[in-house]
């Protein structure tokens, strides 16, 4: 499995030949339009076994779905029974990148610094497309955990055979950070780091607020 990089999901057949469509998580159309190796791995989590894709092409209008033929499988019940699974290819079979382009896999866990005053803040857990890229950075410095209080069952009522009770609970501070190179102009993969220059209030104004969760009570 480390050797092996996640490309896609098996959402649904197409059509009556054995096609499939496949929900993409890579950048690459060429993962899905050029034949070769791929592995297959169930969704109860087996081991991803060999497969060999024949075609594949992507669906205009339709973001991130493509249609791909699988060796051996020819029939729409085929294509059914893997519905649900995931496509893989090599880690090491990595499309050439251009100047200032990544792998988001090589982004993610590196340490960000803020160059105004060299302080380690967090590290990345994320990358969103929208527009730019927005990398999700867990920041080292968490705030202080929300004391639990205890449940006053007398006042839970007797007569209902569910209640559902409210407990405040912490989410995980984050902040997000546009993948532009005015605010993260050195990107080192070999120190495992990042180094950004936010502009004002950048680190402050998407802070993660406190939710409350749903805690369920029974008689």
């Amino acid at each position: 499995m480390d050797e092996l990089l996640e490309i896609g999901t098996i959402v649904a057949p197409q059509g009556m030949k054995g096609e499939v469509r496949v929900s993409s998580v890579s950048d690459f159309p060429e993962r899905f339009e050029k034949a070769g190796e791929r592995w297959l791995q169930s969704p109860k989590g087996e081991v991803p076994q060999e497969i060999k894709l024949l075609k594949g092409r992507y669906i205009p209008g339709k973001e991130n779905i493509y249609i791909v033929q699988l060796e051996g499988i020819a029939s729409r019940e085929q294509a059914e029974d893997l519905r649900g699974y995931k496509l893989f290819v090599r880690e090491s079979d990595r499309p050439i990148l251009a100047t200032d382009e990544y792998h988001v896999s090589d982004l993610i866990n590196l340490e960000v610094y803020n160059q105004i005053n060299g302080e380690n803040i967090g590290v990345i857990t994320d990358i969103f497309g929208a527009g730019n890229d927005i990398l999700e950075v867990k920041l080292h410095q968490q705030p202080e955990p929300i004391p639990e209080k205890p449940i006053d069952r007398s006042k839970i009522s007797r007569f209902s055979k569910r209640h559902k009770v409210k407990q405040k609970t912490q989410k995980i501070a984050t902040v997000l950070i546009p993948f532009v190179k005015e605010i993260v102009p050195v990107i080192d993969l070999a120190e495992k780091r990042i180094e950004i220059n936010p502009p004002p209030g950048l680190l402050e104004v998407n802070l993660a607020s406190q939710t409350e969760q749903k805690v369920d009570e029974r008689d």
